[in-house]
């Protein structure tokens, strides 16, 4: 069965929004240290959703964790790394999230994954091994490392999410937005200063990257991809989010200047390929009747 014409609408928009956000933080972090724009972040999320969901206080502890894991040490890591990385770049490394997920699965989990998905693994990590051809990556290899280590740990973080169970959607994240926040306050004070007076100085296109960041990209664009999944297999929707780097790339050269070399732009698209041939699954014949 294909996409609605609507669903396919929004099936190209979550990539963008998701994309874009790389962009506009980039943007934001000339102004809010990377941390702080973070908590703010979950802040705006949490207050915008913990109203309209059920408060599951029996799994406040593991939220708690998960939160810490995927969402405070993660984002202060790939975010604190933004500030030395294009966000082209980081729009298209962000794709190992799905190899390294299925790596992750295997360790903890012990779900051995296809030799279709190992292949598709092996592709996307010699794409990135490309991209550090580039002279800037090279001088900036510590921060792609620290990236890719926030990945790591998003990954195991979303084996954990696994674990909990069902608990809805929208629940999880705005109660992961309500823990992550004060989590990322604390380490922005312990790490990052003047946030008081960057706070008052703010003008208003940082508060509106704050708020995209919040309810367009996090709550707005979870709802939509919610809305597909809930109609949709993922090996049908999940595609599309291979337009995501394609996104990013495109924000990167229009809004912030950014220019991509061609190993960067040939790596992120071996990246892409791996990463494509995880998720879109072979079809396999139908068996004629007996």
């Amino acid at each position: 069965m294909g996409l609605r014409p609507l669903d396919f609408l929004i099936a190209l928009a979550v990539p963008v929004i998701w994309g874009m956000g790389f962009v506009f933080a980039k943007g934001a972090i000339g102004h809010f240290p990377p941390i702080l724009l973070m908590a703010l972040r979950f802040t705006v999320t949490a207050l915008a959703l913990v109203w309209f969901v059920k408060a599951p206080v029996a799994l406040f502890r593991q939220i708690a964790v998960i939160a810490l894991i995927s969402a405070a040490i993660q984002y202060s890591m790939t975010f604190t790394a933004l500030q030395y990385l294009n966000a082209s770049t980081a729009g298209i490394v962000v794709q190992l999230e799905t190899p390294l997920l299925v790596l992750m699965g295997w360790a903890v989990l012990g779900d051995k994954p296809s030799y279709r998905k190992m292949i598709g693994i092996a592709v996307s990590f010699s794409g990135v091994l490309l991209m550090t051809g580039d002279a800037q990556l090279q001088a900036e290899w510590f921060w792609l490392a620290v990236f890719i280590a926030g990945l790591v740990i998003w990954s195991y973080g979303q084996i954990l999410v696994r674990k909990l169970g069902e608990v809805g959607g929208f629940t999880l994240i705005a109660w992961v937005s309500a823990f992550a926040a004060p989590q990322l306050y604390l380490s922005s004070f312990l790490f990052e200063q003047d946030q008081i007076r960057l706070i008052l100085e703010a003008d208003w296109r940082v508060w509106g990257t704050v708020v995209y960041l919040g309810i367009v990209m996090t709550a707005f664009g979870y709802g939509l991809w919610y809305h597909l999944l809930g109609r949709y297999p993922v090996s049908q929707v999940g595609p599309f989010l291979l337009l995501i780097p394609v996104a990013t790339l495109a924000g990167g050269i229009l809004i912030l200047g950014e220019s991509a070399s061609f190993e960067v732009l040939a790596g992120g698209a071996v990246v892409v390929a791996g990463v494509a041939f995880i998720l879109v699954e072979r079809r396999r014949p139908i068996p004629p009747p007996p």
